[in-house]
């Protein structure tokens, strides 16, 4: 019953991250911009908080309450940005550039204090004066046309609403649509777009689920069967990210069945009683259109598997013909030492621009001034620990040793961009195996440093750490000597 405890209890379970949306959308959009997560959070809270109009009751009040900004230039009306995505990316985007910007060029006694002060008042007072009023209408109008775009005759504006709806998945603004179906049933009390999401949905799965029948090879399958699943569910970033896409043809063939299915939908006119599900679940608000929601699914399911089908090939690994080129040659190692991981040039840690490395907080070792983007193992050992952001590496060498290796200073901040891994945490390595790959020019265009400490992380368990060269090095010549006595 609709007003049994139960019933209320689980309806606040059902619409929290809908209510909350711009605070996760703040938090990943900090995320991808290689801002500050927690002060994405708060940009995110200003836009929901409980002192602004809460968005979804604008259209029923009666005033919408106002404040002046730019010391009396305009007003800006005091309402809460829920359900809204891009004025929330843009907000971040703005706050994660600006606080990279004041970390360079505020002095370090005071940054922890100044830069998230500042950070958070700047940005925070642009959002809701500027960027907050001129991406919601933009985001309103784009809003307004899809709403146009489904109502055209035959079902023409659904199924062209179908086949682009995972493009803006993809773009990651597809969250935006939740204000679009608010708006369909305030104002007509029926929900036509969420047929068209489960088509383009279900649709994706379908593409996913005929690459996993029709694939050999066994990772493709276990990754590309629960994604399809997912997909059936609701759910298609698994599908589309990371099968579909990648593939690229049972991607197109997704969009095509989702185009199919929505025609459907739009030439019969069904909706749904409520939103935030789509897929199977959504049989639980078609109660009135049941047959006609099934139909939706199996023409967007049948189209996508068959054409995805027959446009999917699965690529035969090329055939290696070995030479000694392509022979990698074994790297002969002493024991306790530490070989070079980059080509470049040897310096001692007192020369890193960071204190933390300078003064052998982390451990004794030497840096490199790269002369090439490649880290390779500077021992045999054990890849324990490979950061998120890919920016840093530790290898345990076969005799202990514990070597942490961070291409360049303060390169947390970008989040991964520019880095890229070839080995896993757990991993069992040789001396010479490529570890990372990073885009040198890139970093250093984005205002960091990447000269690369190598560290000796388990300094304390030896009697010595010695350096055994400075100056040019090629990759894998020693230049640290660990003495255990």
């Amino acid at each position: 019953m609709a007003d049994s405890g139960t019933y209320t209890i689980i309806h606040l379970f059902s619409n929290a991250a809908f209510t909350f949306l711009p605070i996760l959308i703040a938090v990943s959009a900090a995320r991808v911009f290689g801002g500050n997560l927690f002060l994405g959070a708060v940009i995110g809270m200003i836009m929901v908080h409980p002192d602004l109009m809460n968005a979804w009751s604008v259209a029923t009040a009666e005033s919408v309450p106002q404040a002046t900004a730019w010391f009396g230039l305009y007003n800006i009306d005091l309402v809460g940005y829920q359900g809204h995505v891009i004025p929330v990316v843009i907000a971040v985007w703005f706050m994660s550039a600006l606080e990279k910007k004041l970390h360079k060029i505020v002095p370090e006694i005071i940054d922890l204090f100044v830069t998230p002060l500042v950070t958070v008042l700047v940005t925070g007072y642009l959002t809701l004066t500027i960027f907050g009023p001129v991406f919601s209408f933009i985001e309103n109008g784009v809003l307004d046309g899809v709403r146009y775009l489904i109502t055209l005759p035959f079902g023409i504006g659904a199924a062209l609403a179908g086949a682009i709806y995972p493009f803006t998945v993809v773009a990651g603004v597809h969250h935006m649509y939740n204000a679009l179906e608010a708006g369909l049933l305030s104002a007509d009390g029926i929900n036509t777009w969420m047929p068209i999401a489960t088509a383009a949905n279900v649709a994706q799965g379908a593409a996913a689920l005929a690459a996993a029948l029709k694939a050999k090879n066994q990772k493709m399958k276990s990754l590309a069967l629960p994604a399809s699943l997912s997909a059936f569910m609701g759910i298609t970033e698994p599908a589309i990210f990371g099968v579909n896409l990648r593939l690229f043809k049972p991607f197109l063939a997704g969009a095509i069945g989702g185009a199919c299915g929505a025609l459907v939908a739009g030439i019969t006119g069904i909706g749904a009683t409520a939103y935030g599900i789509t897929g199977i679940f959504g049989y639980l608000i078609t109660t009135n259109y049941t047959l006609q929601y099934t139909l939706v699914m199996a023409v967007a399911v049948a189209v996508a598997f068959v054409i995805s089908w027959f446009l999917y090939r699965e690529e035969k690994p090329a055939e290696k013909t070995e030479t000694k080129a392509e022979i990698r040659e074994e790297v002969r190692t002493e024991p306790y030492t530490v070989y070079a991981p980059i080509e470049g040039t040897v310096i001692p840690l007192s020369e890193v621009p960071d204190e933390t490395f300078a003064a052998e907080v982390l451990g004794k070792g030497a840096a490199i001034r790269p002369a090439k983007g490649e880290v390779k193992a500077p021992v045999s050992g054990t890849v324990t620990t490979l950061f998120e952001t890919k920016h840093a590496v530790g290898i345990t060498s076969e005799d202990g040793v514990e070597i942490l290796i961070h291409v360049g200073i303060n390169t947390l901040e970008l989040g991964g961009k520019y880095y890229d891994a070839h080995v896993s945490e757990g991993d069992t390595v040789k001396a010479g195996d490529l570890l990372l790959t990073f885009d040198m020019e890139q970093i250093q265009a984005a205002g960091y440093e990447t000269v690369t400490p190598v560290i000796i992380s388990n300094t304390d368990d030896y009697a010595d750490v010695k350096n055994l060269k400075m100056g040019t090095t090629r990759s894998m010549e020693p230049i640290l000597k660990v003495n255990k006595e």
